[in-house]
């Protein structure tokens, strides 16, 4: 489902989500919590990328060892059925972009989303753009190396836009990000 800004009002607050996987409601109910004293409604937008199938098969094609590489295959590469797995990625994607809405929905908050197959950085600017939206919030697993060189996604959303960056861990309490070691955890611009 996919909204434009017109149906929004010049006082509703809008945070856009960019998350990785579904939010557990544990998720859900922090999120919302960060906002439950503004006096304006708060509309969250949420973003989840579709997962790459393509990325996917050849993910699994890297877990071959170097010694199933250098021989034949039993199955050719041509019989990998692309088709059935993007249609999977896609049904996924959207099972898990439904449990985000429900479970944010149940926390109190109004949620809308949509999955999104630009890459995900572009998705979030132009959702920022297209809500007037007042912050992002970044939802993701721990990605110590991309992390580590600055190529994930919250280091690039703060290059790019300017509004407040906020990055939660899934799946972890506040308290527990904030024991977290060094750049895990919540991190703000």
């Amino acid at each position: 489902m996919s909204e434009n800004s017109s149906e929004n009002s010049t006082t509703d607050y809008d945070v856009v989500l960019l998350v990785e996987q579904a939010l557990t409601p544990v998720d859900a109910a922090q999120v919302h919590s960060l906002h439950e004293g503004l006096d304006v409604p708060v509309t969250y937008h949420v973003l989840l990328p579709l997962e790459d199938a393509a990325a996917r098969i050849e993910s699994a094609m890297g877990s071959l060892t170097a010694g199933d590489m250098m021989s034949s295959p039993t199955t050719p590469m041509s019989e990998v059925d692309l088709e059935a797995v993007r249609k999977d990625c896609e049904e996924r994607s959207s099972s898990e972009l439904a449990a985000t809405l429900d479970a944010l929905r149940r926390s109190g908050a109004t949620a809308v989303g949509e999955v999104v197959t630009d890459p995900p950085i572009d998705a979030l600017a132009a959702k920022v753009a297209a809500v007037d939206g007042r912050e992002a919030i970044i939802l993701t697993r721990p990605h110590v190396v991309s992390e580590f060189f600055h190529l994930d996604w919250t280091s690039k959303a703060r290059r790019r836009l300017g509004v407040p960056i906020l990055h939660l861990l899934e799946h972890e309490s506040f308290d527990e990000q904030a024991e977290g070691y060094g750049d895990e955890g919540i991190t703000g611009l």
